[in-house]
């Protein structure tokens, strides 16, 4: 596996990000107004700290393989383009103490909303680019480059799922067909308000379904399939039948099907209005079998791993 230089504008972002987190942490400690039910400098925190550790990762992605194609580099610009747009409209609305997602209250509301959503399509679109490259080209053993390739496909539904926000309520749809004048289109929450009690620190509703989760899982996947490979590659040291890379290949598969299978329970979750922290029988029974599924798959992989020859074996005698 060849690694090449770090894609600059991704790291850049990183850092500004980084810096953008310190600053709405202060904000939080110091700025007590609350925005649809959560402290105001919530989101720019929780956004610009996601957006840094998903800059380091695409620049790292973007350095393995043989060559980084001028039209990759571009790619990457454009990412990083697409969320200093998005994170320049939230941090303006914040001083403004508006409402960023779904706000078309007004013609500037409605026009910083509509850059927003036009970056986060740009950014979904240049995903999609990265993964038809991440399919072209190994990025290291076959283990190491199914993680990539699987992590940016769940990262891509993570993102679509985001799409699912922008669509009315059924409240806000009684409204636009009545005539009613709408300030708001869209919601992170089912089956609740967007104001509704929160789970501390990530706001996620606790009385109802929120589509952030599913979301937010989703699009992280492009981390934690890469480090999940590359926690096989070190465990090999103390088990060396992880040696082998077809060992490990499985073991990846097995666990991008699980991540697959969590990510399609939390959004159905969401959908059925059920809050994260408070799921019924039917969620419970799917994660149960789920995970009895994904062990058992483990197992069948460990059971059925290479055996090393035994000493002396393996090598024909000299005569």
């Amino acid at each position: 596996m060849t690694i090449r230089p770090w894609h600059r504008p991704l790291i850049l972002l990183a850092v500004a990000m980084a810096a953008l987190a310190l600053a709405s942490a202060v904000g939080l400690a110091v700025d007590d107004r609350i925005l649809v039910g959560e402290p105001i400098w919530l989101k720019p925190f929780k956004f610009s700290l996601s957006i840094a550790i998903y800059s380091v990762t695409l620049a790292w992605l973007l350095s393995l393989g043989r060559t980084t194609p001028r039209w990759v580099w571009w790619l990457g610009t454009t990412v990083v383009a697409a969320n200093v747009i998005e994170m320049v409209a939230i941090v303006g609305q914040v001083f403004r103490g508006r409402q960023s997602h779904f706000n078309v209250a007004t013609p500037l509301d409605a026009g910083l909303w509509s850059a927003m959503a036009a970056s986060i399509v740009t950014l979904w679109l240049a995903n999609i680019g990265i993964a038809v490259r991440a399919f072209r080209e190994r990025t290291g053993d076959r283990a190491a480059t199914w993680s990539v390739r699987l992590g940016l496909l769940l990262a891509l539904v993570g993102m679509a799922l985001g799409f699912l926000m922008t669509s009315p309520t059924p409240t806000q749809l009684g409204a636009m067909r009545s005539g009613a004048a709408v300030g708001i289109v869209g919601a992170h929450n089912v089956g609740v308000a967007d104001d509704s009690p929160g789970i501390a620190v990530t706001g996620w509703s606790s009385t109802g379904g929120d589509l952030r989760v599913p979301h937010f899982v989703g699009m992280h996947a492009l981390q934690a399939l890469p480090l999940f490979a590359w926690l096989l590659i070190a465990l090999s040291r103390r088990f060396p039948w992880l040696a082998d890379e077809r060992t490990r290949l499985r073991l990846v598969l097995v666990a991008a099907g699980a991540y697959a299978g969590v990510l399609a329970i939390l959004t159905w979750q969401a959908l059925r209005g059920q809050s994260l922290v408070h799921p019924d029988g039917a969620t419970l029974t799917a994660v149960a079998l789920l995970a009895l599924g994904a062990v058992a798959s483990a197992v069948a992989v460990a059971r059925h791993r290479p055996v090393p020859p035994a000493p002396g074996r393996g090598r024909v005698a000299a005569a």
